[in-house]
């Protein structure tokens, strides 16, 4: 073999890889988020028997689509490291991806076919290669619609695949008189050597389907047997583990789990297809195993080898779980570090399910957020110091998940996006500061009740009231802000900038009322200042929110021209938006204005009712030191009674004293009477 030999096996080589990378990446592409999506939903059945049944058909599904096992298991390992996924799950998705990646060696034996007539001719590799790339180029160059240019790229990787197959056939085609080539490849029936060679080939091209795909070529030579072909395929299949080891390289223990896992499954059915090949052959002995082989029983040899071992292993899936439990070990990380695990790299090539990630992040850092608002609100009036622990470890939460969030989207920004992709990615990147500054707002907050507590400032009753009804206006646009971004709602978004309005102008109704009550000095300065500053964070709280409405209402409507910096969410001079500021400053603004007439109107009262008030307070002190009428009547019932208990042995006064009595009762008749008038 000359040197122009080796570059034309080079080349075919590199088409091969090429044409792979194309086919599957085009599927994936039409598919959309459909096969990501798959993945991330994936959940047990009803049993755990019809879940690995279940997870095994994705993973076979999947891996048979894009043409590997090893990406399809990298992608697993992303999931996992994001906790997107159960490594329990994860496992019999691998098996099947081991199962469906053989598929690409099943189409090359194609070109094992006769060539009786013209029909078998061109169902053969090397006679529809070339109509692929035709057919696939004339669309690619002649047509803008995207999806048909993707099911175009699905063509032409088909056949810059079957030319790589080709290109090294007729490379190796001098090579099957070469005694040689012949010798050199009968040294592949030592078990050791053929399995070494099949695992070298395949670490350094890193495709066990590659690797297959140049032993299914050799074999048009007839040199390969059964016996040199055996032991390169389960070396295959053990260096393809190299693709996945590469890809769990900083992950936490459960990916690095999975990846032990992947490797245990390869290296088990190696292991024990040998041992049982081996044994036969040395003991009872298999006729043909001298015979030449094909690319039929190459790809036969692939399929039987992944198909038995995961048949063999899928049983004991969780068994395997808790072996690499035992191995690596697992481990517990904090709150933070969970939320945060998502963002992981292995996703990336993943955009759908990365931005997935990230919007949940974003979800977590949106309650922290809120929590801290409740926190810093509630300690206005019940000021507790030991709370400040739980605020900063929220901020510190938020603060990193900005920076992690904004290094993370633009990894994601790099890679090729759909249009929704690239609309989600520009909501998290300018909602992502919003979010931060709520959460600095938060803290103001906090920071004011500490200055009130700690200089013992008291707001006025009007003050205290004020307060109360912007707190409660700004948890309202807080909630409806942080529900319409997790559920992509702009119907609800609508609302959001009607309720900023009125909250701004409750700020200045606010400051104002305070100036009146500073000028009439029911107000002192110091508390003036702090109920100025409150105003003011939950004013800039709420224009966050607003910003955040415009980002949700440019990504749900999907309209580049939406001008989310200076646009609004719908027509200020709208009767909806009209209705919907009216509504707010009747549950808001009207309260204030209300409250504020109400107490204007007592004082004012009480100042022209003044002697009135003065005198209601001397009568009511009268009432309650002089002895009612019921008392009166009940003392003079005693004094009857112990007249009549003196005078019983005079008879004359025993008349007197029932008359006596008589008036008595008369005038207590009388009492009673009046009091029920008074």
């Amino acid at each position: 073999m000359d040197i122009l030999s080796i570059l034309k096996l080079l080349g075919g080589i590199g088409l091969f890889l090429y044409g792979m990378s194309l086919m599957g990446s085009s599927l994936e592409k039409l598919a959309g988020s459909g096969l990501e999506k798959i993945l991330e939903k994936l959940t047990t059945g009803k049993n755990k028997a019809a879940g690995y049944i279940k997870g095994w058909g994705l993973g076979t599904g999947v891996a048979a689509i894009i043409q590997s096992s090893a990406a399809t298991t990298i992608m697993l390992i992303g999931f996992v490291n994001a906790g997107i996924m159960k490594l329990v799950q994860a496992i019999p998705v691998i098996m099947g991806a081991n199962v469906g990646s053989t598929v690409t060696a099943q189409i090359l034996r194609l070109g094992d076919l006769g060539s009786d007539n013209i029909i078998v001719q061109l169902i053969k590799p090397a006679a529809f290669a070339p109509m692929l790339v035709g057919i696939g180029a004339f669309i690619v160059l002649f047509t803008k619609n995207k999806k048909a240019k993707q099911s175009a790229g699905i063509l032409v990787g088909f056949g810059i695949l079957f030319y790589g197959m080709t290109t090294m056939e007729a490379v190796f085609a001098p090579l099957k008189d070469s005694p040689a080539f012949q010798k050199a490849f009968v040294s592949f029936n030592n078990p050791f050597i053929g399995i070494l060679v099949g695992l070298v080939i395949t670490v350094l091209i890193q495709s066990s389907n590659a690797s297959i795909g140049i032993l299914q070529a050799l074999s048009a030579t007839g040199s390969v047997t059964y016996a040199s072909a055996f032991p390169i395929l389960v070396g295959a299949n053990l260096g393809k583990c190299m693709t996945t080891i590469l890809g769990g390289i900083g992950g936490n223990k459960k990916s690095k789990r999975l990846v032990l896992a992947y490797i245990l499954f390869n290296l088990f059915g190696a292991i024990i297809f040998s041992t049982v090949i081996y044994s036969i052959y040395y003991t009872v002995g298999i006729g043909f195993w001298n015979d030449s082989i094909n690319r039929g029983g190459i790809a036969n040899i692939h399929l039987l080898f992944n198909l038995l071992t995961s048949i063999i292993l899928l049983p004991f899936s969780q068994k395997i779980s808790n072996l690499t439990a035992k191995i690596i070990g697992d481990d517990e990380a904090s709150k933070s570090d969970k939320e945060l695990a998502v963002l992981d790299d292995m996703l990336l090539n993943t955009p759908t399910i990365a931005l997935e990630q990230c919007k949940h992040v974003i979800s977590a850092m949106a309650d922290a957020i809120y929590e801290n608002y409740q926190i810093s609100t509630s300690l206005i009036y019940n000021y507790d110091p030991t709370k400040l622990t739980e605020l900063e470890e929220n901020e510190n939460f938020i603060d990193r998940c900005e920076s992690a969030l904004s290094t993370y989207i633009v990894k994601i920004n790099s890679k090729r996006l759909s249009k929704d992709n690239r609309f989600v990615v520009s909501e998290i990147l300018n909602s992502i500061s919003d979010f931060e500054r709520m959460g600095d707002h938060c803290m103001n907050i906090f920071y004011v009740a500490q200055d009130k507590n700690e200089q013992n400032i008291n707001f006025s009753p009007a003050g205290h009231f004020e307060i109360d009804t912007i707190t409660s206006a700004v948890d309202n646009i807080l909630k409806t802000t942080f529900e319409c971004f997790k559920n992509n709602d702009a119907s609800t978004a609508a609302r959001i900038e009607p309720m900023a309005e009125t909250i701004d102008r409750l700020k200045e109704i606010i400051k104002t009322h305070h100036v009146e009550r500073l000028q009439e000095g029911i107000c002192g300065i110091a508390g003036g200042i702090s109920l100025v500053d409150l105003v003011t964070s939950y004013e800039r709280i709420s224009s966050h929110c607003a910003n955040v409405s415009l980002h949700i209402v440019k990504r749900v409507e999907n309209d580049k021209n939406f001008d989310e910096m200076h646009g609004h969410t719908n027509d200020n001079f709208s009767e909806e938006y009209k209705a919907l500021v009216h509504y707010y400053e009747m549950q808001y603004i009207s309260p204030v204005i209300n409250e504020k007439q109400s107490l204007e109107a007592e004082q004012k009262y009480r100042e022209e009712h003044k002697e009135e008030f003065e005198d209601k307070k001397k009568e009511k002190s009268k009432q309650l030191n002089k002895p009612s009428d019921k008392i009166k009547a009940k003392l003079s019932d005693k004094k009857s009674d112990k007249n009549k208990s003196n005078d019983k042995a005079k008879s004359d006064d025993k008349a007197a004293s029932k008359d006596n009595k008589k008036a008595v009762d008369k005038d207590n008749s009388t009492a009673k009477k009046s009091n029920r008038k008074k």
